[in-house]
C-alpha cells in the first residue's frame, strides 16, 4: 500500500511539473507562430492535452472490435465532456477564488467573452446532435450527423484562426532556454511541448495504475473507481494547465484551453463512436451527456448578459458532478 501511495504521489508531481513546462512552452510556440490566445488556448493547448487521453477509446473502438470494449469507449467519450463542463469548471472557478488576491482583476475572470461564447454554442450544438444519434435507428442519418460533426470541427478551427488576434504579453523565459541556457528557437519550444506531453502521459498512465490498485486494496466499488477515480486522474492535466493560467492571470487561456477541449471531445471522438459503433447510451450515459449541456449552457448565458465571467458558474459544475454520482446512486 505505503509503495503505491509514494508512486501515485510521484506521478502527480511528473503531471505537475510537465503542465508548468507545457503551459509555458505553448505559450512561445504561440508567440512564435505569431498567433494570439484563441489558438494558443483553444487549438493547440485543448487538443495537445485531450489527445492522448482520447486516443485510448479511440484504439479500443477501431482496433479490437470487442463488445465490451466498445462500452468502455463510447463511456469513456461521453465522459469527457462531462468532467470537463463539471469538475474542470469547478477547479477553475475554485482557482480563481484561491489565488484572488494575487490575481490583476480579482474575481473578475480576464475572458474573451465574443470567443467563450462562440466555444460553448459549437459544443452545446455539436454534442447535443451527438447525443440525438444515439436515438436514431437509422444508420445512413447517423452517418450524416458524424460526418456533419467532422464539418463542424473543421470550421470551427478556422473560425478560431480567422477571428484570432495577437496580443504581446510578456512571457516568462522559455524553461528550457533558462536551464540549458540556449536560445530560444522554435526547435527548441517544440521540443519542450514534446517533452512535457510525454510526461503528462506518463504521469497520468502511472497515476490511474496505481489509483486503481489502491482502490482495489480498499475494495472500492469498480463502478465508483471507473466514474469518479479515473475519470479525474485522466482529466487532470487539463485541469492543472487551467490553474496555472489562472494564478498568473491568464484567464482567457485557462478557459480556452477547456472549451477549445469540448468542442474536441464533442466532435471528434463522438463522430468516430459513432461510425465505428452502434452509437447506443445508457442511462449513465445519457443523464451526465444532459448535465453537461446543462453546465455548459449556464456559463453561457451568464457570459451572453453579463459580458464578463466570474467563479459563480463555473463553481455550480461541482454541484452538477454530485447530483450525478446521486443520481448514479439511486440507479445502481
Amino acid at each position: 500500500m505505503g509503495a503505491n501511495i509514494s508512486r501515485m504521489l510521484f506521478s502527480l508531481m511528473i503531471i505537475l511539473i510537465s503542465c508548468e513546462f507545457f503551459t509555458n512552452g505553448i505559450e512561445w510556440l504561440g508567440k512564435k507562430l505569431r498567433v494570439g490566445e484563441g489558438v494558443v488556448g483553444s487549438l493547440l493547448s485543448a487538443v495537445g492535452t485531450c489527445l492522448p487521453e482520447t486516443m485510448i477509446p479511440v484504439i479500443a473502438i477501431l482496433f479490437f472490435r470487442e463488445k465490451k470494449l466498445e462500452d468502455i469507449g463510447i463511456g469513456a467519450i461521453v465522459g469527457a465532456p462531462f468532467m470537463l463542463t463539471t469538475l474542470a469548471f469547478f477547479i477553475t472557478g475554485l482557482s480563481v477564488l484561491i489565488f484572488w488576491s494575487k490575481r490583476k482583476k480579482g474575481l473578475v475572470m480576464n475572458i474573451n467573452s465574443e470567443i467563450l461564447c462562440r466555444d460553448m454554442s459549437f459544443f452545446i450544438t455539436s454534442y447535443t446532435l451527438g447525443i440525438l444519434a444515439a436515438f436514431i435507428g437509422i444508420k445512413a442519418l447517423k452517418d450524416i450527423i458524424a460526418l456533419s460533426l467532422i464539418a463542424m470541427y473543421a470550421y470551427y478551427v478556422y473560425l478560431t484562426v480567422k477571428q484570432d488576434k495577437v496580443y504581446h504579453t510578456p512571457l516568462d523565459k522559455l524553461y528550457i532556454s533558462k536551464i540549458f541556457h540556449v536560445k530560444t528557437r522554435f526547435r527548441v519550444v517544440m521540443l519542450q511541448v514534446f517533452l512535457a506531453l510525454l510526461g503528462i502521459v506518463v504521469g497520468a498512465h502511472i497515476f490511474v495504475i496505481k489509483i486503481e490498485a489502491i482502490s482495489a486494496l480498499l475494495g472500492i466499488p469498480a463502478i465508483i473507481l471507473s466514474l469518479v477515480i479515473t475519470p479525474i486522474a485522466t482529466e487532470l492535466p487539463e485541469k492543472f494547465n487551467s490553474i496555472i493560467w489562472v494564478r498568473k492571470s491568464r484567464d482567457a487561456l485557462a478557459m480556452g484551453n477547456i472549451t477549445g477541449a469540448m468542442v474536441f471531445q464533442s466532435c471528434i471522438p463522438v463522430s468516430i463512436g459513432i461510425l465505428a459503433t452502434d452509437w447506443r447510451l445508457d442511462f449513465n450515459g445519457v443523464v451526465s451527456a444532459l448535465i453537461a449541456v446543462l453546465s455548459a449552457s449556464i456559463v453561457y448565458f451568464w457570459i451572453e448578459n453579463k459580458k464578463s465571467l466570474n467563479p459563480i458558474p463555473l463553481i455550480m459544475g461541482g454541484f452538477f458532478y454530485l447530483i450525478f454520482i446521486i443520481l448514479l446512486s439511486g440507479h445502481i
